[in-house]
């Protein structure tokens, strides 16, 4: 079942007739976007225009039973550690399984023998224009090699499931995706 556009709902549609872009950085663009409002209004808002990534939430059964391999690291609009599944940006023309699981041997070291989709979310519908896409990976090799960014320093973690569900909203585990990523895992197993 499947969201579907009602009658009413055209009146709430903008259009947007042109757009410039106003800002570069390495992660994202900043555009100007000119919509005209449902009352032929023309307004100025302003997108960020990212690339799509992944994040992959990887299970291991072991003696302790289930567990999470995470990933500590540095936020910086945050200015704290956050405990996280991993994941990052998609490389252009990379389709999202094999982004996936690329992102996830470079910041843990584990090759997934399985992995699946759980789900996509935009992360930020009011601003942002990417998209992020959820993974379940299982059956994990660990390589016993990271291969990270020369700006990225991580540090990978076994994590009981259930420490992480009732950390979750709480230090570390701060990261407003992860939640997700966690409902979604939640809904899936």
């Amino acid at each position: 079942m499947g969201y579907s556009l009602y009658m009413d709902d055209k009146k709430l549609i903008w259009n947007e007739e042109s757009r410039k872009r106003v800002f570069d950085c390495k992660v994202f663009s900043i555009w100007e976007s000119y919509c005209r409002s449902p009352d032929n209004e023309l307004r100025t808002y302003s997108v960020i225009d990212a690339t799509d990534w992944a994040i992959i939430i990887p299970v291991i059964e072991s003696a302790r039973g289930r567990q999470f391999v995470m990933v500590k690291q540095w936020r910086h609009g945050s200015q704290c550690l956050s405990l996280e599944f991993p994941g990052g940006v998609f490389e252009p023309g990379e389709n999202p399984a094999e982004a996936a699981a690329r992102e996830l041997q470079e910041e843990t070291g584990y090759r997934p023998g399985k992995i699946r989709k759980l789900g996509e979310f935009s992360p930020n519908p009011a601003i942002m224009s990417n998209r992020v896409h959820f993974f379940l990976a299982e059956d994990l090799t660990n390589t016993g090699k990271q291969d990270l960014d020369e700006d990225e320093y991580v540090e990978a973690a076994l994590v009981d499931t259930e420490e992480v569900c009732q950390g979750m909203g709480k230090p570390p585990y701060i990261h407003a995706l992860m939640g997700s990523a966690l409902a979604l895992y939640n809904k899936k197993t």
